[in-house]
């Protein structure tokens, strides 16, 4: 069975097809800009790289154009659209409503709305990548695998939030998590590699965006990020936890709207907020080996704060098995690392400083008297959503 995996974003389509008969990847592809006039698609089709410029006004136009491009005898990704015997959808938030995946019906549909308040930017998205999917594909069977699902196992302690429970009750206002596909799939890896399915993890999904989560016996106990991905560690833009009379206070003071305040602590924050130097990391670890000192201060200060949560999560599990590291950063940032390892030395987590200079690969960098394994585990978010779909619909 071929699966194409659909993951909407404000104004981007990734998107991926997956042989489930070996779990090979046909496709990948991201559509970027879609509603704009610069509209192009990256497209990798078995391993070669194409750029597409090419107007998509919405979801549906974009679909059509990809579905189009798969099955012309230019790429040859599919003979036919029957080939494609599911869709897989990654939709970010599932409320308290869903603690896993699910094959998509108009109920589900309707539940994914009533969750809109929690993911406004997000969970639009993905209903209109369902709807497109729906026209384009009416007889396809259709999953929704959720970023908030794997952190449903977390207990109330973890997930409650100390204001009036009326907020909990009345609104849900309470931890969610985010990252979920990839935490899940990292624990399963890694327990494939170690043969042990019962261990206590925590897992650091760097990135633009970044979350770190305690695992126990492959699930969710504790995670950083919380009703929304702003929270936790500093981020690339995002500022993480901060004093929220910070909120105020800079509103009262520059006279800020709601709007623009959640745009300074969203995009204008975190490592770009602090250095000056870019959005993306790897300018900002261009800067810090030059010695630009506000870069210095953004890294070393990031590092620090996920070393501090590190630590707060072996106290979640009563202990720590394994850490690994995923994500952009995670998986490619051996500097980023070895500065967050450096501050848990004391705990006898050790660093091996070679075995680290490595980028993308799934390898071991603790040395070998570690008390604790360290090890990069590159994520597959998309792989995880395959198989969900090809489970519940095979």
């Amino acid at each position: 069975m071929k699966i194409f995996v659909l993951n909407c974003g404000s104004s981007t389509l990734k998107f991926q097809l997956i042989d489930m008969k070996n779990e090979e990847r046909i496709v990948k592809g991201n559509y970027e800009r879609i509603g704009g006039k610069n509209s192009s698609l990256r497209l990798n089709v078995r391993g070669t790289k194409h750029v597409i410029q090419h107007v998509a006004r919405d979801y549906k136009e974009a679909l059509d154009i990809v579905l189009k491009l798969l099955t012309s005898n230019e790429y040859k990704a599919l003979e036919s659209l029957d080939e494609i015997g599911a869709v897989g959808h990654r939709i970010v938030h599932g409320g308290e409503i869903f603690n896993q995946s699910v094959l998509i019906d108009e109920k589900v549909i309707s539940q994914i709305e009533k969750c809109i308040p929690l993911a406004p930017l997000h969970n639009p998205e993905g209903i209109a990548g369902i709807r497109a999917m729906q026209k384009k594909l009416p007889n396809v069977p259709m999953v929704a695998v959720f970023d908030t699902a794997f952190h449903q196992t977390m207990p109330k302690e973890a997930y409650i939030y100390q204001i009036p429970y009326k907020y909990y009750e009345e609104y849900k206002i309470r931890k969610y998590g985010f990252h979920g596909t990839s935490h899940r799939y990292v624990y399963g890896r890694i327990a494939e590699i170690l043969g042990n399915q019962n261990m206590k993890v925590i897992n650091c999904h760097l990135g633009q965006g970044a979350s770190i989560c305690a695992i126990e016996n492959g699930k969710s106990i504790e995670t950083s990020m919380g009703l929304t991905p702003m929270s936790g560690i500093p981020m690339a833009t995002r500022c993480g936890d901060i004093d929220p009379s910070i909120v105020t206070y800079i509103m009262k003071r520059d006279k800020l709207t709601i709007e623009e305040m959640e745009k300074i602590l969203n995009k204008g924050s975190g490592a770009w907020g602090v250095s000056g130097v870019s959005e993306d990391y790897r300018d900002i670890e261009r800067a810090y080996e030059d010695n630009d000192s506000r870069s210095m201060l953004a890294l070393d200060s990031q590092a620090y704060k996920i070393a501090q949560y590190i630590a707060q999560y072996m106290v979640s599990l009563g202990g720590v098995d394994v850490i690994t590291f995923t994500g952009g950063v995670g998986e490619n940032g051996y500097e980023a690392r070895e500065r967050i390892c450096n501050y848990l030395e004391f705990l006898d987590i050790k660093l091996d400083k070679d075995r680290n200079k490595v980028k993308g690969k799934e390898v071991c960098i603790s040395t070998d008297d570690s008390k604790v394994k360290l090890y990069v585990v590159p994520t597959n978010e998309e792989l995880m959503i395959a198989r969900d779909t090809y489970d519940l619909v095979k």
